[in-house]
Formats: C-alpha cells, sequence, structure tokens
C-alpha cells in the first residue's frame, strides 16, 4: 500500500516522536507491540494487554523506553508483512549494503505445545545480511511499570541479561551488547555480511520457570513455524471479494488484538495515543467494549472464522454474567472490571499530549445500546447455527427485562462523552435490537418470554425514534430525542435493520450526515456548531457511510469513498481510530479494531450482490409485522 503524503497543516507531530502510521503491529494473540519504522520497539505491554509497559516510548522519548535495532547511519527503508502473516518484514539499503530485520512473536499451536517447551512470551527478531555489509546498532532499554520500577540490569552471560519487570525479563543476542554502569540500558553494535543472519531474543515469564529458547537454527525454525501457522489462519479466510488483501489484513489485526485463553478482543493496543496531538482526548483503549460486539461477530462470521466468533460470543455471555442483569460499558480480558482510570503525569505523551491515563473512566457510565450489542451477537450465534442453553436464556431474556425497564432513561451514548445525559438516537435503536432480537429468538428457539410486554416495548421505541428523533428540519434522524444536531452514530440505523438504507428518511439523513459531518471521504462523529473540531473524523463512521452508500444502491459512490480510506492505512495495512481529513494522518489509538471491523464490513457491503444489498443483515422483518 502506498504510505500517505503530508500536507501542510496536518497533524505531523514533533520531529522527536514519528507520526503514528510509522508503527506496525506483532503479537501473540495475548499481548501486542509496535515497531517503528527505525527499528525501534516503542510499545509492550507484559504479560497481558493491559499490563504495566515496558517499552513506552512512544509516550515519552526519554523515559519511556525502548528496544532498537536499526543500521548506523543513514538508511532507505522498506517495510511488509510477510504475506498472510504477523510477522514485520523491513528492509535497509545504506550504502555499504542491505539487510533484512524480521520482528514476531513466536506462535505455536497446541499440538506443538504439548511436545516442545516454549517461553511464556518472547519477541524474536532475524537481521539478515542481504548484499555487501551493514553495520548494525542495537539499543535495549527498558522501562518496567511505565518508567516507575526500578531497574538493574544484570549480565548472566549465557542465560542473557535480566532484569525484574513484574516477572523475569531476559534479553539473548547474537550481537554483543554493554550494560552502561547506571545499569539502565544495554547497547552495541556489529556488521551483518551478506548471507550472514543474527538473532535477538526476548523472553518474559511471569509465572514459574523461564524457558530460554535457543538462537540460531532454533530461532529461523521457530519464524518459519510462525510464518506456517499464521498463513494456515489467513488461508481460513473465506471472502474472495474485492480488496481482499485489506480484508485478511484486518482480520489478521483483530486476530492480534485477541486474548486467545478467554476469547475477548480489545479495541486496541494502546493507551493515550491523541486524537489531535498536543489534545487532552487520549484514553487507555486496552480493553473489551461490549459496543463493538454486534460488528465484530458479524465479521469474523462473514469471513469464515466462526470458532473466533463463537469465542468471542462466549466470553461476551460469561463476562455479561458478572453483572446481569445490567451491563458495565468495558471489562478486561478476563470479564472483570479494570482498576479505575489514572493520570500518569510522569510521561509527557506522544508530542506532549496529556495526560497520558491508564484505566477508562467510561466504566463507571450508562450506555444502553451494550443491551443490544449483546443480544444480537446472541442472535447471531444462533442464525448461523450455534446453540444457547437455558441458563444463557434465562441471561438474555433477562437483559431484555432491563431493557424493558430503563430505556427510557438517559445515558451517555457511544461517544462516551463525559457531560450531561441525553437520551441518545443509537442507544434507543439498540434497545429496539435488543427486544426485536429476543423475539426473533424466542420465533425461532422457543425462548419463554413475556411476549406481549417485549412486543409492546419495542413497538414504543420505534415510536420514540420515528416521532422524536426524526428532526424534519434537519431532514434527518438526529443524535437525540427532540435534538437538533447530527451524529453519525445514526449511520447505524439500516446497518441494525431498521429500516431500509434506501428509504426517503435514510436517504435524507445520509445525505445531511455526508453534508454537516463528511469531508471528503471522511466523517466526523459529530461536530459543535461554529467550533473547530478538536479531533479528527472517525474511521467507523466513514465505514458506515460507506455501507449505507453501497446498500443504498450507490456502488460508484461507495467504492469511491472505500478507495480514499485505503489509502489512509499506513504501509502495513493498519488504521488508527481516527483519520485526519487534511492530510490523512493517523490519530488516537492504533490500530483500532473498530477501525478494521468498518473495512470488513464495508468491503462486505460493496461485494454483496446488487439484490442482497438492501436485505438486512440480522433477522426477517417480517417478525416485527407478524407480532405487532
Amino acid at each position: 500500500m502506498t504510505p500517505h503524503t503530508r500536507a501542510a497543516g496536518g497533524s505531523c507531530p514533533p520531529a522527536a516522536y514519528p507520526p503514528i502510521s510509522d508503527y506496525s503491529l506483532i503479537g501473540n494473540c495475548r499481548s501486542a507491540a509496535l515497531i517503528g519504522r527505525d527499528g525501534a520497539i516503542d510499545w509492550l505491554c507484559w504479560p497481558r494487554f493491559d499490563s504495566n509497559a515496558i517499552f513506552a516510548a512512544i509516550l515519552d522519548q526519554g523515559r519511556g523506553g525502548t528496544f532498537r535495532i536499526r543500521p548506523v547511519g543513514d538508511a532507505e527503508i522498506q517495510r511488509r508483512y510477510l504475506p498472510g502473516t504477523a510477522i514485520v518484514e523491513t528492509t535497509y539499503r545504506t550504502s555499504g549494503g542491505a539487510c533484512v530485520v524480521r520482528d514476531l512473536m513466536p506462535v505455536v499451536d497446541e499440538r506443538d505445545k504439548r511436545t516442545m517447551l516454549v517461553p511464556e512470551h518472547e519477541i524474536l527478531r532475524e537481521i539478515e545480511g542481504l548484499a555487501g555489509e551493514v553495520v548494525i546498532e542495537v539499543e535495549y532499554a527498558p522501562r518496567p511499570g511505565f518508567g516507575l520500577d526500578s531497574l538493574r540490569l544484570v549480565d548472566r552471560h549465557g542465560f542473557g541479561i535480566w532484569c525484574e519487570a513484574g516477572g523475569a525479563l531476559y534479553l539473548q543476542s547474537d550481537i554483543p551488547l554493554t550494560i552502561s554502569r547506571d545499569g539502565q540500558t544495554a547497547s552495541g553494535s556489529a556488521p551483518v555480511q551478506a548471507g550472514q543472519r543474527r538473532y535477538l531474543s526476548l523472553g518474559f515469564s511471569s509465572d514459574g520457570p523461564a524457558v530460554i529458547p535457543p538462537l540460531g537454527d532454533a530461532a529461523r525454525e521457530r519464524i518459519e513455524r510462525a510464518g506456517a501457522w499464521w498463513s494456515a489462519w489467513a488461508g481460513r479466510c473465506q471472502y474472495d471479494g474485492p480488496y481482499r488483501e485489506a480484508v485478511v489484513r484486518s482480520a489478521i489485526t483483530l486476530k492480534l488484538l485477541t486474548f486467545a485463553p478467554s476469547g475477548a478482543i480489545i479495541a486496541a493496543p494502546t493507551t493515550s495515543l491523541p486524537e489531535q496531538p498536543g489534545g487532552d482526548k487520549n484514553w487507555d483503549y486496552r480493553f473489551c467494549w461490549l459496543r463493538d460486539a454486534s460488528f465484530t461477530v458479524r465479521a469474523l462470521y462473514d469471513l469464515g472464522y466462526t470458532e473466533e466468533a463463537e469465542a468471542f460470543v462466549s466470553w461476551t455471555l460469561h463476562s455479561t454474567r458478572l453483572s446481569w442483569p445490567n451491563l458495565r460499558v468495558l471489562y478486561d480480558v478476563y470479564g472483570r472490571q479494570p482498576r479505575g482510570e489514572r493520570e500518569l503525569q510522569h510521561l509527557e505523551g506522544f508530542a506532549q499530549s496529556q495526560p497520558v491515563r491508564v484505566g477508562n473512566g467510561a466504566q463507571g457510565q450508562l450506555q444502553l445500546d451494550v443491551y443490544g450489542e449483546v443480544i444480537d451477537a446472541a442472535w447471531q450465534l444462533v442464525a448461523r447455527g450455534g446453540k444457547i442453553d437455558r441458563q444463557t436464556a434465562t441471561l438474555l431474556r433477562g437483559l431484555g427485562e432491563t431493557v424493558c425497564r430503563r430505556w427510557r432513561e438517559p445515558d451517555s451514548g457511544i461517544w462516551e462523552p463525559r457531560g450531561p445525559l441525553q437520551h441518545h438516537t443509537h442507544s434507543k435503536l439498540l434497545c429496539w435490537v435488543a427486544l426485536d432480537r429476543l423475539l426473533a429468538l424466542q420465533h425461532t428457539q422457543g425462548f419463554e418470554l413475556p411476549v406481549a410486554r417485549f412486543v409492546a416495548e419495542r413497538s414504543a421505541i420505534r415510536a420514540a425514534i420515528e416521532q422524536q428523533a426524526f428532526n424534519p428540519r434537519l431532514d434527518a434522524y438526529a443524535g437525540a430525542l427532540g435534538g437538533d444536531q447530527l451524529d453519525a452514530s445514526v449511520l447505524t440505523i439500516p446497518l441494525y435493520g431498521f429500516v431500509d438504507a434506501s428509504s426517503l428518511r435514510m436517504r435524507s439523513t445520509w445525505a445531511a450526515v455526508d453534508r454537516q459531518l463528511g469531508n471528503g471521504a471522511f466523517v466526523y462523529r459529530y461536530r459543535t456548531p461554529g467550533e473547530v473540531p478538536d479531533e479528527g473524523t472517525f474511521a467507523i463512521c466513514a465505514f458506515w457511510a460507506i455501507q449505507c452508500q453501497a446498500k443504498s444502491g450507490d456502488q460508484a459512490g461507495a467504492t469511491a469513498r472505500f478507495d480514499r480510506l485505503l489509502a489512509c492505512a499506513n504501509d502495513v495495512g493498519l488504521l488508527a481510530e481516527e483519520i485526519d481529513p487534511r492530510d490523512g494522518a493517523a490519530l488516537g489509538n492504533f490500530p483500532q479494531g473498530f477501525s478494521h471491523i468498518g473495512l470488513i464490513n464495508a468491503a462486505l457491503a460493496l461485494s454483496a450482490p446488487p439484490a442482497q444489498r438492501d436485505v438486512p443483515t440480522h433477522m426477517p422483518n417480517i417478525m416485527e409485522a407478524g407480532l405487532t
């Protein structure tokens, strides 16, 4: 893919901080790391996504910590993922020669785990000389606990360089490294000639004896095994339509955001990457949001990843048991309530964007849309042939009763503003979805429900949306009942089957959103009249607009928008939460699962035969007509 170009007045950060789009992602379905084009691992949390950072230079170049491998002097840089894998390959061409660095977190299948000793976590870095000679320099500067924990690197010779980092952190290297006098950094350099390979392995063990994997041929074998594992996984993708490469890359990215032991999928692997450089909209996204459930499950099922979809639904239903019959906004990967939000004031933040936050205060909000997300995910499981046991049916019924009891309340809404509660149209829509899908489950699975009550409440929600959310002055569904402001979340109305995308009201709503919230192919989630936006456009909103456009029959227009958005992915196909419309720069946490889910669902909408574009993806609307 072609990297985006930058124009004056864009979001390019100060020189000390590379652009957010400079990073690629590696992972092992338990945690992940970001690697810059300069060969620096500037973000790593072990043992889990939401653990304290060991490397966090992306949030503070001075105090955050990094692990850098790069040629001495200037180099021309090219980068890619090895096709169908999560292995990053960066090629450096210098005046003296060329070399390639391959970065990955090795993965093995369950069969191999029974016969092999594998480290709890490992980052493996392979340097291979391609031509001439390149002098490689290494800088290893871990800063456990976001730089707050004490650190003393110790050379254990044949066992590598060790330190305490909430567990044992150990580095083995084919390149001789010397520890600085203060014990804070290890560094070294060595020539790499054509045909020569050198390895560095960073391991971590939080529980039990550390497994120290060998370097040399054994390291090459781990790379080949990981490549085969990822290729096999990517090969399961059943999508064969246009933009397949981007769709598969998005699927792999979602897999990298998956916590395999539980099936949870986090929103993003980072915290506090700003929605505007220098701004304060800096949030921790290393948790699992229920609001992502429905569209995530759709994407996984439609690509053929049934196992992952069912694991995610199972995690969703398990997690919600812990707070039933009320739902929280977000959970950790085990379905627990994360620790409270706090600020790390010792870190300057990406490009001086403060504060740096860990934890997310949105967990205490009331967001009524999450009920519809969970129940729609369960409905999709059943619609694809899955089964729901009696206990789960009782749980879902309880959620439906909560919806009946609370849908008339105001809430914080999908965008989680920290202000007064409102009657958000999107939240009412998802309350309608909750009851609609439960009635579908009763109709097809024989669920025991108070049908008459659920039908009556569902009809009341529909009436509220149609009578109070549609604003004749805007000629559009407003963001809140009785409101006069647009909100891009209303673009999901046809995506849940509430109305047809080609209906008059939805067509005029799409046009109004495009006119007032759009900026070319990009879409702001909302705007305050007369004020300059303090954030970028939202990638998921632009993909919703494409889905609506395609479903309403404007295939050419939707395709043109899709092409423009794809051009904003970075050179390895990754998307952030937001896009600066001035220059296409990535903003916000990175990479963002919701953005890649949007890409997948938009590609699916573009690939659908014309006869299917107007068919709701959820359930037959006949249910509402038949029961009301």
